[in-house]
Parts: structure tokens; C-alpha cells; sequence
């Protein structure tokens, strides 16, 4: 059964705006379902996974092209480069809007030839994978601002939950073949997936050979999960050098594996902190590479509360990208350890939020805010977000935010 996505409305509307469209993100996420649920009957689909396609896309993409004539889907395009300047072309020659959907795997060569070849002809966007409302088939009316009246509004449409089901979500993920897998299925999916997918994508964006390394290095990022980066300690831990761990890392990033969030800057605050906090976009890969064998040792688990907060950034994150609005993230940490997990930062107005794993967390954590009011930052509406059943108001600007609201 399919499921909805949120991205489908952002990507119909870009759809009417540019020539040609591109839905990067990690393999297996859905892009090329999502754009099969909603193409039209006279869009050609070509997948260049399919040997005799792909040696024809890059032997003689003009024939490519002769054969397979837009409007088209072309299915993993990162493998064939040279189909981008008859993409520009063909672009360059039509006033018709939605003529190229594409889907691959973000690489940075890839980028650099769109960024290149397509530049102002091409709208692109990222699908990450399957979010808790997605799979409860939950959609807001409207992006979260954090006010009370909009977390109200989308209180009427979320689901009920409860612990059990959002760790039975962390624990598998919300990769769409897994969905309806057992834990013995689920560990085998997530198995193939490193050894296939992943691995291959490391040897053609990075280069990596030294696979036991890597399998080692991406272990070790999933047992730091919202932490603040130490590359000192990923390097040893994967006898790897620290260059080659920076490599690694950003190319984990490129592929969308993990997200990198940045500490907050501003010049009106001293000593800040410098690293950022290392998160995976899918729980359900991070729980099976840091060998959480089963939903309920991770529940009860040392590191629950931090797999509690990967999950609300990597639900923000999906809901931000899939919205119409414009949200920088970031998290707060001076030297003398005052912190903010997320700064959530629209139209110059910045939106402090903490994550708890609590259903009744303590509602002073609030009270540090106004370290933004006294240096004449603007702040808006923020709260904690938490386990709560309902949302709460703990002041004019400050509610405990539920975690199936986001």
C-alpha cells in the first residue's frame, strides 16, 4: 500500500514552475515510488540501474534521448553525467514546465554538473525517509510555527501515541520496505543494505576501499548519536587518521545517512561552542549499527533519551524541508555548559526548544530563554518538546510541545 508523502505537494507546485525537477536523498527512501504515484500516463520511466539503459545514456545520450522522449522519469541520473547538457537543451528549447523528473542518490559530482548544466532550470529537493506521521497518515494543515493556537490545530489531527510507539518507530525506522518486516526481517534488510547499497555509494562518491574500516568508522558515529562531534575519538576508534574520518563523515552527509547540526553563532554571545551535533536522518539504521537488538533494550537502554532526541530533530528536519517556510537550525552551548538543544530560527526570530523524554518535564528549562531577551536577540514561541500527551502552556510564549505533533 502506498503512502503518502509530505514532499508531494512542494513537488507539484515546483512542478509548474521549472522545466526540471531533481528528488536526491538516501537510497531506498521512496523517491522513485513517489514520483511513479504521481506521474501522469504519457511520462516515459527509465531506470539507469538497468545496464543496456545506462551504457546507452552514456555511449550516445542524443540516441538516449531519441528513444526515451519527455516528459520522462530518469531513475538514478548521477550515473550518467552526460545526459545533463541534452537536459539543458532540451530545457533551453521548451517553454513546457515538468519536462525531466529526477531521482539520485546526492552525490558531489553530481551537484557540481547540475549546479553547472542546470543552473535556474531546475528545482531541487530532498526526500528523507517515511516520518511517524507519514506512516500514522497524519497531515498538518499548516507548518508548525510553534504558537498555541497552531500546536492546537494540529493537536485535532495527530494520532494518539505512547511510548511503546514511538521507540517501536525509532527502533525500526521509517525506511519504507521495513515497515511491515519482523525483527529478523529488519535486521536483514538493514544488513544488505550496508553491504549493498551503502558501501557501493562510499566506493563511487569517496572512494573507500578499506571496507571493515568503514563499517567500524559508521558503527562508531551511531554509538556517539546526538552528541557533539569528536573526530579525535570516531579516528582512533576506527584506525582511521583524522582526515580520513572528516572524509568519511562528509560523505555519510552527502548521501544524507547523517546530518550535521551546526552550533549557533552570534557575535553578542563569548566562548560558544565550535563542533556540531551528529545525528542519523534514519533511527532505524542507527538503532541496528549500534546493535540495539530489540525495541525494548533500546527503550530502557543509557542511551535512550539520545535516540529520543535524534528522533525529534530527524521529524523537524523532514518537516521543515517538505514546508514552505524558511527554518535554520542549530543548537546552543557556551563554555560554561549552558545549553539549548534547538534554535529553530524563521524570518529573524529564533524559536528556543528543548527535547525531553519526559511526559512531565520540569518546566523551568524554559526560564533560560531569555538569555536571548537580555542580549536583544529576537525570540519567538518555543517550548519543550516532550512526551506529554496534550500541549500544555507554560507561558505566553513557552508550551510542552508532544512529540506526534511535529
Amino acid at each position: 500500500m502506498y503512502i503518502h508523502r509530505q514532499l508531494e505537494s512542494k513537488f507539484l507546485k515546483l512542478n509548474k514552475f521549472f522545466k526540471a525537477i531533481l528528488v536526491t536523498g538516501a537510497r531506498q527512501v521512496g523517491k522513485t515510488t513517489m514520483l511513479k504515484h504521481l506521474t501522469e500516463a504519457d511520462r516515459t520511466y527509465v531506470s539507469l540501474d538497468d545496464t543496456d539503459n545506462l551504457m546507452l545514456a552514456k555511449e550516445d545520450p542524443k540516441l538516449f534521448f531519441m528513444r526515451y522522449k519527455p516528459p520522462i522519469i530518469i531513475d538514478e541520473v548521477q550515473k550518467a553525467p552526460e545526459l545533463f547538457p541534452y537536459i539543458k537543451i532540451m530545457c533551453d528549447n521548451s517553454e513546457e514546465k515538468g519536462l525531466f523528473w529526477l531521482t539520485g542518490s546526492e552525490q558531489y559530482q553530481m551537484m557540481k554538473n547540475i549546479t553547472e548544466s542546470l543552473a535556474g532550470r531546475i528545482g531541487i529537493m530532498t526526500l528523507y525517509p517515511l516520518s511517524f506521521n507519514e506512516i500514522n497518515g497524519v497531515a498538518f494543515n499548516s507548518a508548525i510555527d510553534f504558537s498555541l493556537d497552531n500546536l492546537l490545530e494540529r493537536e485535532k489531527l495527530a494520532k494518539p501515541f505512547d511510548l511503546d510507539s514511538v521507540y517501536s518507530f525509532i527502533w525500526k525506522g521509517g525506511m519504507p520496505d521495513v515497515q511491515s518486516a519482523d525483527s529478523e526481517e529488519r535486521d536483514a534488510y538493514f544488513s544488505s543494505y550496508i553491504d549493498t547499497y551503502l558501501m557501493r555509494d562510499v566506493r563511487s562518491a569517496a572512494g573507500v576501499t578499506d571496507e571493515l574500516r568503514f563499517k567500524k568508522f559508521i558503527a562508531a558515529c551511531a554509538v556517539n548519536v546526538s552528541e557533539q562531534l569528536n573526530l579525535n575519538n570516531l579516528a582512533m576508534v576506527s584506525e582511521i587518521s583524522n582526515p580520513t574520518a572528516k572524509s568519511w563523515l562528509s560523505t555519510l552527509e552527502r548521501l544524507h545517512i547523517i546530518f550535521l547540526l551546526q552550533p549557533y553563532e552570534n557575535n553578542k554571545f563569548k566562548r560558544l561552542a565550535k563542533m556540531p551535533k551528529l545525528y542519523f536522518t534514519d533511527t532505524g539504521l542507527c538503532s541496528y549499527l549500534a546493535k540495539w537488538l530489540t525495541k525494548e533494550t533500546l527503550m530502557g537502554g543509557r542511551d535512550s533519551g539520545h535516540y529520543f532526541e535524534n528522533f525529534v530533530v530527524s521529524e523537524l528536519i523532514k518537516d521543515f524541508h517538505y514546508s514552505s517556510v524558511n527554518y535554520d537550525l542549530s543548537y546552543f552551548r557556551d563554555s560554561n555548559s549552558k545549553e539549548v538543544d534547538l534554535f529553530i530560527e524563521a524570518a529573524g526570530t529564533i524559536h528556543p526548544l528543548e527535547i525531553k523524554l519526559s511526559a512531565s518535564p520540569d518546566r523551568r528549562e524554559v526560564k533560560k530563554y531569555t538569555m536571548l531577551d537580555n542580549n536583544s536577540i529576537p525570540r519567538g514561541n518555543g517550548g519543550i518538546i516532550c512526551m506529554s500527551p496534550t500541549v500544555i502552556p507554560i507561558d505566553n510564549k513557552n508550551n510542552l510541545i508532544p512529540v506526534s505533533i511535529l
